[in-house]
C-alpha cells in the first residue's frame, strides 16, 4: 500500500495508487498492455516487473487502490470473483479441512463449495450467520475457514462481523467477508476484525456493467505473501485493461454509493406499503431484524433490495417481465437499475439445498436514475 494521503475516503478513492505517470505527467495510469519487460542484466528488474501475470503496473496501481479503501496491507485483482474466491480457498485449505459457509449466498460462491471444493476433500456446514451462536455451534476442531456475505445475496442478511470475527479467532479460524454489496464505502470489514474481504468488482467497485474482475484484501502480510504466491502460480490475474476500468471505477464509489443507498432506501419503504408485497429485505428499514447491527457497523444500507409478492413464483417472474426502466438482467452494482428473479437465474445452483431461494422472491439492484421513475416503474411492474 502507498504512504497515506488522506483519512478521507473520497480522496483516497481518487488518489490512492493513481501516482502521475512519469514520463508524461498524466493524471490518470496509463495501460500498460504488455506481458513481458526488458531487464537491464539477468535479473536486474526495472519497478520489480519481468512478466504481466506477475505483476503489472496497471494492476500494480488498482491493487494499492483497493488495499488504500479497505484499510488494508495488500491487495490482489483478480480475472473475477470467483477466482478470486478459488485463490482464496486453495491458500487456507488442505484436504480435511472444514469451512463454515452461510445459509444465504452468492449462488457462484455456494456452487465452488458444493461442486468444486468438497471434491479435493474439504467440508462444509451451513450457518445462519446473523446469530453468532449458530456460528459457534457450527465449527468443528476442523473449521479453518468461516465465511460471511452482510449484507448477503439475495435476502440481504445482517451479519455481526465483530462478533463472529471474535468467534473465529477464539476456534482458530480465519474470518472472510464478502463485502461485494456494501463496499470499503459503506462497510470495513478488516477494521471490525475479519482476516481477508473478498469483493466482485464487477458490481458497484467498476460500477458501470463494463467490466469483470475480483479482489483480496488482507492486513497480515504473511497472509498476503501466501496469497501473492497462489495468485502467481494460478494466474487469474485482472488484465490491465479490466484493472484499468475497475481503478476508475473506484474514484466515483462513494458518489455512487450515496446515490445507490438513497434510492434503495425510497423504494424500500414503497413497497414495504405496497398491497401486493409480503415482504421487504432491506437493512435500512427499522423492522429488519439486522437493523441495529448494520446501522453500527455501515455508514449507509446501500443498493440492494429484495421483496416477495402475493401469487407465488410465477406472479414474481411477471413482475421482472414487467419491468421498463429496470432491466431484466443478471448481475448488480452498475448504474443502470436492474431486476432479477434469483431462484431462475443466480441462485438456481442452489435450488433443493439449504441456500435455495424463496420462489416468490424478486432482487433489485437499484441504479443512480430519478428515483421517481424508478418508482412509478415499479409500480407499474407489480399492478
Amino acid at each position: 500500500m502507498t504512504d497515506s494521503i488522506s483519512e478521507h475516503f473520497e480522496t483516497l478513492a481518487i488518489h490512492a495508487g493513481n501516482t502521475a505517470d512519469p514520463l508524461t505527467g498524466a493524471v490518470v495510469p496509463p495501460i500498460y498492455q504488455v506481458s513481458t519487460y526488458k531487464q537491464d542484466g539477468v535479473g536486474g528488474l526495472r519497478g520489480g516487473y519481468e512478466y504481466s501475470r506477475s505483476a503489472n503496473p496497471t494492476r500494480t496501481a488498482l491493487e494499492e487502490n483497493l488495499a488504500a479503501l479497505e484499510g488494508g496491507r495488500r491487495g490482489l485483482a483478480f480475472a473475477s470473483g470467483l477466482a478470486a474466491e478459488d485463490c482464496l480457498l486453495r491458500t487456507l485449505l488442505s484436504p480435511g479441512d472444514h469451512v463454515v459457509i452461510p445459509n444465504d449466498a452468492y449462488g457462484g460462491t455456494f456452487r465452488l463449495f458444493a461442486k468444486v471444493v468438497s471434491r479435493w476433500g474439504v467440508e462444509w456446514s451451513v450457518a445462519d450467520t446473523s446469530d453468532p451462536a449458530a456460528v459457534r455451534a457450527a465449527i468443528t476442531p476442523k473449521t479453518k475457514v468461516v465465511w460471511v456475505e452482510t449484507p448477503s445475496n439475495p435476502l440481504l442478511g445482517i451479519t455481526d462481523i465483530a462478533a463472529v470475527a471474535q468467534i473465529a479467532q477464539d476456534s482458530g479460524a480465519r474470518l472472510v467477508v464478502d463485502n461485494t454489496f456494501a463496499t470499503p464505502y459503506l462497510q470495513q470489514p478488516l477494521s471490525l476484525g475479519a482476516d481477508v474481504v473478498v469483493h466482485s468488482l464487477t458490481k458497484y467497485m467498476g460500477g458501470h456493467s463494463d467490466v469483470v474482475g475480483g479482489a483480496l484484501i488482507v492486513d497480515d502480510e504473511a497472509l498476503a505473501e501466501e496469497l501473492v504466491f497462489h495468485q502467481n502460480a494460478m494466474g487469474a490475474v485482472a488484465g490491465p485493461f479490466d484493472s484499468w476500468l475497475v481503478l476508475r471505477g473506484t474514484k466515483t464509489l462513494a458518489v455512487r454509493m450515496d446515490r445507490h443507498s438513497e434510492n434503495a432506501g425510497k423504494i424500500a419503504d414503497m413497497l414495504s406499503r405496497h398491497a401486493r408485497v409480503t415482504h421487504v429485505l432491506y437493512p435500512g428499514l427499522p423492522e429488519h431484524p439486522g437493523h441495529e447491527v448494520a446501522a453500527k457497523q455501515m455508514r449507509a444500507y446501500g443498493g440492494m433490495v429484495s421483496f416477495r409478492v402475493r401469487g407465488g413464483e410465477e406472479a414474481a417472474v411477471e413482475v421482472c417481465n414487467r419491468a421498463r426502466v429496470f432491466t431484466l438482467g443478471e448481475s448488480l452494482g452498475g448504474v443502470e437499475s436492474l431486476i432479477e428473479h434469483p431462484g431462475r437465474m443466480t441462485h438456481a445452483s442452489a435450488a433443493g439445498s439449504a441456500l435455495e431461494v424463496p420462489a416468490d422472491l424478486v432482487r433489485l439492484s437499484v441504479g443512480i436514475e430519478n428515483v421517481d421513475d424508478l418508482l412509478e416503474d415499479l409500480q407499474q411492474a407489480l399492478g
